[in-house]
């Protein structure tokens, strides 16, 4: 079983995420779980959502503590929360900011700084990071594949907003494949 826990704030899509992550995989043809976790529940409050991907039916229901992937969707987090916890060789992190530095990552985890917000801004016109990093996501793990991505945004959002997300989460996509960030 493989996990991924996504950090981000109320309001920033990391449920939304989770969920369209899931779908995805499971296009792909793996079993796959999301769930959230709420502390404060307000907009701007820290907020983690959660997906499990396996071969086999996914019994586990309890949060992710050791995740091989997280998300990173607000660099501000970093100083609040150890956004690194549990995490070991091998894993990814993906970070949305532009500064690229020392962010003090475990050893052996690879990490993946994107300006998703740059990125968002340009092909949606809003802010809103989440599908721009599910595409940084899928080509970093290849957990997902950018088609059965594009099948879950196109199933979740109406056609507009789902050509606009999809047009960032492809970008994202081929940034990380080129080695671009």
């Amino acid at each position: 079983m493989r996990e991924l826990r996504i950090h981000g704030r109320g309001g920033q899509g990391s449920v939304t995420a989770a969920e369209l992550i899931a779908t995805a995989a499971f296009t792909g043809g793996v079993y796959a779980q999301a769930f959230p976790a709420f502390g404060v529940e307000r907009r701007g409050a820290p907020v983690q959502a959660f997906v499990r991907f396996s071969n086999e039916k996914i019994r586990l229901r309890s949060q992710i503590y050791e995740p091989d992937y997280i998300i990173v969707q607000d660099s501000t987090l970093i100083h609040d929360v150890n956004v690194f916890a549990g995490m070991s060789e091998g894993g990814i992190a993906i970070i949305n900011t532009e500064k690229k530095g020392n962010y003090n990552l475990p050893a052996g985890v690879k990490l993946i700084v994107i300006d998703a917000t740059a990125i968002a801004l340009e092909e949606i016109g809003l802010p809103i990071t989440n599908t721009t990093l599910m595409g940084a996501f899928a080509a970093a793990s290849g957990e997902i594949t950018l088609e059965a991505l594009k099948g879950a945004i196109e199933e979740r959002f109406p056609e507009k907003l789902a050509a606009t997300n999809f047009a960032a989460a492809q970008r994202a996509y081929n940034m990380v494949k080129e080695g671009a960030v």
